[in-house]
């Protein structure tokens, strides 16, 4: 007779097991889950959902085919390079192989335009940005302890810091009216409501660029960040996995370079998270970095490490492929360009039918706007739009709420993860689906103005009726005119 387990009784599992923390009931997911359900395919399913909801990088995966290619030693796996595969199968230190090491610390220089470098020996693997994200919360707090995070942020940011670890992310809210920037003022106000709920904050966490907005930070606000926490004595752990996707001349600027101009600041407080899956288009490969100024969470990061390693045959592969200075450069070069047309072709296919973005110069997306089909400028407005683009236009589109966003009507939607056909394709379908609303727009307009002015002609055929005690109008009385009148005057 087999074992029958009571999944629902929360006493057999953990708390972890048992709660939602992951997030997966979130929206951002919901837009996956649909189209899992019923993925496009241009021959097998054309009708299927248009899959915009992921952030990846796939406009130049054939010049990473070309170079693993022209070098089959730099793999274990071919028979060109299968000689070192008993030295690399066996197990490694979790430092990681020097080689590696060294090759992402020159690629993290290369891509901040040589303006700083970075020691191997801070380098820290682990399995992704995810893994790396979570290593950085363990080091540096306690459960019920809190971040502050500028909003929008990236949905996943719940899952990943706060899940296993038991922090708390407290948004920073930015608004449009400024671009969303990150001011002194709002980071001061979330420290102060943070303060009046006697919670404990041990830093700040921001992504530069950033996801969802694809926009830079300026060397101001980086200083004036570095110096609040130097302020406050908190952490800042700077998220720069899309150093390398700016495609602008708004060049990125690194935390890094910041610091090294700052008298007197205390490096202790200042983290890097960095991987490969947005520059390289490489998530499947797990690379993700931890880069720390502080002497004991480097040492900490290591130790952890060892839960989420990369495996060493990727490790051998990407040394030899990022130590390869003329493909890094060609590589880095055509990603720029080829990021920068896609961007051109889709916001100004948008814009053909009245719909903008923010101004971006980094990341593999957009930040859409759509507050003007909204019904109402609320939540729930924004989620029925987001449902009838996923149901009835078939593409998923991330709504902003779920990127924690205090303003209804805003939407991020990938565009380097699908192929030009497959862009147009969907510009197809949002073009379609904007003159439905707006034809349905002005059909109810045009029949909310005929009522009301049926109301008002009732309204003034009731008032002329009105007659004196005497059953005539009052000399006093002032003589009714039409509304049809007055708008001719």
């Amino acid at each position: 007779m087999g074992f029958v387990g009571n999944e629902s009784d929360p006493q057999l599992l953990s708390k972890i097991a048992t709660n939602n923390g992951h997030g997966e009931d979130s929206h951002y997911f919901d837009g996956w889950k649909a189209y899992d359900r019923d993925p496009y395919h241009p021959s097998k399913n054309p009708n299927g959902v248009i899959q915009m909801g992921l952030s990846e990088n796939k406009l130049c995966h054939d010049l990473t085919e070309e170079w693993i290619v022209e070098n089959p030693k730099a793999s274990i796996c071919t028979s060109e390079g299968v000689n070192g595969f008993k030295d690399i199968a066996n197990y490694q230190d979790y430092h990681g192989l020097p080689q590696f090491r060294n090759a992402v610390a020159k690629f993290m220089g290369k891509i901040r335009g040589g303006k700083v470098a970075f020691d191997p020996e801070r380098i820290v693997m682990s399995g992704g940005a995810t893994g790396a994200g979570e290593t950085i919360m363990f080091c540096l707090a306690n459960p019920g302890e809190a971040f502050l995070i500028p909003s929008p942020y990236y949905p996943a940011f719940d899952r990943d810091l706060r899940w296993r670890t038991g922090v708390q992310l407290i948004p920073v809210n930015c608004e449009s009216s400024n671009d969303f920037k990150i001011t002194k003022e709002c980071i001061e106000a979330a420290w102060e409501n943070a303060q009046k709920e006697n919670i404990r904050v041990k830093g700040l966490i921001m992504a530069n660029p950033s996801n969802p907005l694809g926009t830079v930070l300026d060397r101001d606000t980086l200083k004036d960040l570095v110096a609040f926490v130097n302020e406050k004595q908190i952490h800042l752990v700077c998220d720069e996995i899309y150093s390398a996707t700016t495609f602008s001349s708004a060049a990125f600027v690194s935390v890094a370079e910041v610091i090294a101009t700052i008298d007197g600041c205390n490096l202790d407080l200042i983290h890097i998270i960095y991987s490969l899956s947005k520059d390289m288009g490489l998530p499947g490969f797990r690379v993700g970095i931890v880069y720390s100024y502080n002497d004991a969470v480097v040492s900490c990061a290591r130790k952890m490490s060892s839960f989420g390693l990369v495996s060493s045959q990727t490790q051998y592969l990407l040394a030899a492929m990022l130590s390869d200075d003329a493909f890094v450069d060609r590589f880095l070069a055509e990603s720029s360009k080829r990021l920068a047309k896609r961007h051109k072709l889709f916001t100004e296919g948008l814009a053909k039918v009245g719909i903008s973005c923010l101004k971006s110069c980094a990341g593999l997306f957009v930040w859409m706007d759509l507050r003007h089909l909204l019904q109402q400028p609320t939540p729930e407005a924004e989620l029925a739009l987001w449902r009838l683009i996923i149901n009835d236009v078939k593409i998923n589109v991330s709504p902003g709420s779920s990127f924690h966003c205090s303003e209804p009507g805003w939407f991020r939607v990938c565009f380097a993860n699908i192929d030009e056909e497959t862009v147009e394709i969907a510009l197809e379908r949002i073009k379609a689906f904007v003159r439905r609303v707006t034809e349905k727009t002005s059909k109810m307009k045009r029949k909310q103005w005929q009522s009301n002015l049926q109301l008002s002609l009732k309204s003034r055929r009731f008032e002329e009726s009105v007659m004196s005690p005497h059953g005539l109008i009052s000399p006093c009385s002032p003589i009714p005119q039409s509304p049809l009148v007055k708008a001719t005057t």
